[in-house]
């Protein structure tokens, strides 16, 4: 699914992931994590910079990187913010989906152009791997540092619920909670 239905579908919970994962950080532009699956079958966790460009969720990668090579070889894709407190407070914002690659001359050579006037270097068309995301899944996952609570979401799936703590390192059984998702 492109990013610009996704939004249409789920309005919060895109808007958050639009924070989470583009956000700009320190005057540049914000860092996930992409898990890719190596050749040997093994993870690979590797750092990206987003951008939401066109409707749609871009990464591009180093020419000829591992990253790039495991996704035109298995397009399988976690995209993961990345934490920057161990309370957990901000959340995780977790989409799965599939790498879509964009050979295309003429929209990287927009993407260059996007991608020089926002974030101020110029990537090469041609010299670069560019890819767009096909969401599948979308979770979203935040702690309440004061009680311990955890409150998830999870679209396609509809369901949101919070985990009371039962102690420092123990949750209870999910109860309905309702805070992101739009009902349709």
């Amino acid at each position: 699914m492109h990013w610009s239905r996704f939004a249409e579908e789920q309005p919060d919970l895109a808007a958050l992931g639009q924070q989470r994962l583009g956000q700009q950080r320190l005057g540049g532009p914000g860092v996930v994590l992409v898990g890719t699956v190596r050749a040997d079958g093994t993870a690979r966790i590797s750092p990206v910079e987003p951008l939401f460009w066109e409707g749609d969720l871009w990464f591009s990668m180093l020419w000829g990187s591992r990253k790039a090579a495991d996704l035109r070889r298995d397009q399988r894709v976690l995209v993961h913010s990345i934490v920057v407190s161990r309370e957990g407070d901000l959340g995780e914002y977790k989409l799965r989906g599939r790498a879509i690659t964009e050979d295309d001359s003429d929209a990287q050579a927009r993407y260059a152009a996007v991608v020089e006037d926002q974030v101020g270097w110029t990537p090469v068309p041609g010299r670069f791997h560019l890819f767009w995301i096909d969401i599948a899944d979308v979770a979203f996952i935040r702690y309440d540092a004061a009680t311990g609570d955890q409150f998830v979401t999870r679209w396609p799936q509809g369901i949101e619920y919070v985990r009371r703590a039962t102690s420092a390192t123990s949750l209870g059984k999910a109860e309905p909670h309702s805070d992101l998702l739009k009902s349709p």
